[in-house]
């Protein structure tokens, strides 16, 4: 697994990288600032990025939400503040972990795999939803054309349907594609 860092102290981000290669991972990347995570993360592509809220010319969570539109990886941010207003803006930003300074090894790796987890889990719920949008879109163009069928060819939905069926089967297409096609034909006349 690929990181990416961004922490503006020298020491701190040492320390992070030499826990996290100690535990396995690979750091990609190490940024100094937010400007330059939003930059590292677009030409690294890592597979999560770790990123301190307080850093100069862009905040960590700012970053977040620039990389976050680019791309949908888990992100876990690192703070010396637990300001309710911070963690809000992390949440809103799309962050999986949040984590306060100074934490230990024991800490850290539980918001990895947590964050990991939770991002899994989302992006299985986005497919699905873009599954169940695809279906439905499918369905309608479906009962567009059987209905087109029923009114042009004088058929019972039954009949419409098997037509659709059998069309699609003898031409190796899917119903969609032969529902719309069959659209284009009855409209285009």
């Amino acid at each position: 697994m690929r990181l990416l860092i961004a922490e503006d102290e020298t020491i701190i981000r040492l320390d992070l990288r030499e826990l996290l290669e100690r535990a396995g991972f690979e750091i990609c990347a190490e940024a100094r600032d937010g400007l330059e995570a939003v930059e590292l993360a677009r030409k690294e592509q890592p597979d999560l990025a770790i990123l301190d809220v307080k850093m100069p010319r862009l905040d960590g969570i700012e970053a977040a939400r620039r990389i976050l539109e680019e791309r949908s990886i888990p992100i876990v941010m690192l703070t010396a503040y637990g300001q309710k207003e911070l963690i809000s803006r992390a949440v809103e930003a799309g962050v999986f972990g949040y984590l306060v300074k100074p934490f230990r090894e024991a800490d850290l790796l539980p918001a990895i795999e947590t964050a990991r987890a939770r991002h899994a889990e989302l992006e299985a719920l986005r497919e699905e939803a873009e599954s169940l949008v695809e279906a439905l879109a499918a369905r309608k163009l479906v009962e567009r054309a059987k209905g087109l069928l029923m009114e042009k060819e004088k058929l019972n939905e039954q009949d419409a349907y098997a037509r659709l069926r059998k069309a699609s089967q003898l031409s190796g297409k899917s119903i969609r594609v032969v529902a719309e096609a069959l659209i284009a034909t009855f409209e285009g006349s």
